[in-house]
């Protein structure tokens, strides 16, 4: 992921909070001038301004000079987030095909060490989503699991909840909470159908949250 994309909310100093305050009253406004009104150089504020640049607060424009944005740092915040993707943090999707048992289940989902498995048919095209409560549920009920083919158990297309990679990670993020679910199938649609090529799970939205934390 390019760590240009997002820029954490940063703590800015108290010369950066200066700069911000001049740029707010007097911009459009050179980097000489600013200098001048801080009795300092111009070499000695490029840091400041290309952090407060980069950061969002302040803008430049060729021949013009510097500018405020009008943005806060949780706008700031905001905008980053809606610049990461689905697609900056998905990871394999662990998929079965529908007519396996549910005793076949529970030992992928264990060896792969995942709490959802992704069901397709012979065409290779999502039917339905199975989850470890699925799986409980099951077995706790008088069936014999390895005569219990999944396609009974699992939640079926269309009550299927699924992203694309161009979607935002918040909006994903947000689709988890509401439905109350630990993952998303990646999907790309077609004319027969939708093929599983991700999965988004709530690890995958926790490390997109570390990654913004640590400016990655």
């Amino acid at each position: 992921m390019d760590p240009n994309r997002v820029v954490r909310k940063i703590e800015l100093t108290k010369r950066q909070e200066h700069i911000v305050q001049i740029v707010k009253e007097n911009g459009p406004i050179t980097g000489e001038n600013i200098a001048e009104q801080l009795n300092l150089t111009r070499a000695t504020l490029r840091p400041d301004l290309s952090i407060l640049t980069m950061a969002g607060y302040l803008d430049a424009r060729p021949r013009v000079g510097y500018f405020y944005t009008g943005k806060s740092g949780n706008q700031l915040l905001t905008e980053n987030l809606q610049k990461i993707f689905v697609r900056d943090y998905n990871s394999i999707p662990v998929i079965v095909k529908e007519n396996v048992s549910a005793y076949d289940a529970i030992c992928t989902m264990f060896l792969e060490d995942v709490g959802t498995l992704f069901v397709v048919d012979q065409n290779s095209l999502l039917v339905g989503v199975l989850s470890r409560k699925d799986l409980l549920r099951a077995s706790i009920g008088k069936q014999e699991l390895t005569a219990l083919p999944i396609n009974i158990i699992m939640t079926r297309m269309p009550n299927i909840t699924t992203c694309e990679m161009d979607d935002t990670l918040i909006d994903v993020a947000k689709l988890l909470i509401e439905k109350q679910i630990d993952a998303l199938p990646v999907v790309k649609p077609s004319e027969k159908g939708f093929e599983v090529v991700g999965r988004i799970t709530k690890t995958n939205i926790t490390k997109a949250f570390v990654a913004l934390g640590n400016d990655e």
